[in-house]
């Protein structure tokens, strides 16, 4: 790779990561452009170079997060033929993740409405590409008389949801480790899905080794020492 290619990666990462923390503190609209390259330590022209409109920098920054949460998605229900086993890999990733990068789950999470209607509907269908997997496993788990829940819709939102939720309170200097969050997140989550408390406290759970693996390859990161607080009272 030369040295050209090197700094242009460098500086895309600076605009990305700028952007990012800007819109999940003060939204798309609430973000100015010049704003944006004194962040990202540019000028407004270099800043249009690397990112094109402020909304293709958007559309680029949800599309990259959810394309990394069903590459992971695939991987790991790859991996395991029975729903409950499924769900609690979907879980330990998703939870994990969703600690690790909470600003950019907040903007994908909160922006999608700013997008134009056809950037909006790619979205819509590549977030209903990763719910795919969770709809499969809760359904498949039905099917088998795993799982009971009187709507599956209503179950798969409120599953994701709490494991979404994770990003609001996480900080890597608290008391429970991130990894013992997943876990404890995928137990919660077979029991709202029907599961008995004591057949959720047998079901085998993934690897935490072969998950922090998945995460460092598709994210491109390097886990630093897990450390979480808990949510107070």
């Amino acid at each position: 790779m030369s040295a050209q290619v090197r700094a242009g990666d460098d500086t895309q990462r600076q605009v990305w990561e700028a952007a990012v923390r800007l819109f999940a503190a003060q939204g798309f609209h609430g973000t100015g452009i010049r704003e944006l390259a004194e962040a990202a330590r540019l000028s407004s022209a270099t800043l249009y170079h690397y990112m094109g409109t402020k909304e293709d920098l958007l559309f680029s920054i949800m599309k990259a997060s959810l394309d990394r949460l069903i590459t992971a998605a695939e991987r790991v229900s790859a991996k395991a033929t029975q729903p409950q086993a499924v769900i609690a890999r979907l879980v330990h990733v998703h939870v994990l993740t969703h600690a690790l990068h909470r600003d950019e789950t907040t903007v994908v999470d909160n922006e999608i409405g700013v997008l134009g209607p056809e950037r909006r509907d790619t979205m819509v269908q590549i977030r209903d590409r990763y719910e795919d997997f969770w709809r499969d496993a809760i359904a498949d788990g039905c099917r088998r008389g795993v799982f009971s829940v009187p709507d599956e819709r209503f179950a798969r939102m409120a599953v994701l949801e709490m494991c979404s939720g994770v990003a609001k309170w996480y900080s890597p200097s608290g008391e429970m480790d991130l990894d013992s969050i997943g876990a404890a997140h995928a137990r919660l989550a077979l029991q709202l899905l029907g599961v008995s408390a004591k057949r959720a406290a047998s079901t085998p759970l993934p690897d935490a080794t072969e998950i922090h693996g998945l995460i460092e390859e598709i994210w491109q990161i390097r886990l630093p020492s897990m450390r979480a607080r808990t949510p107070r009272d």
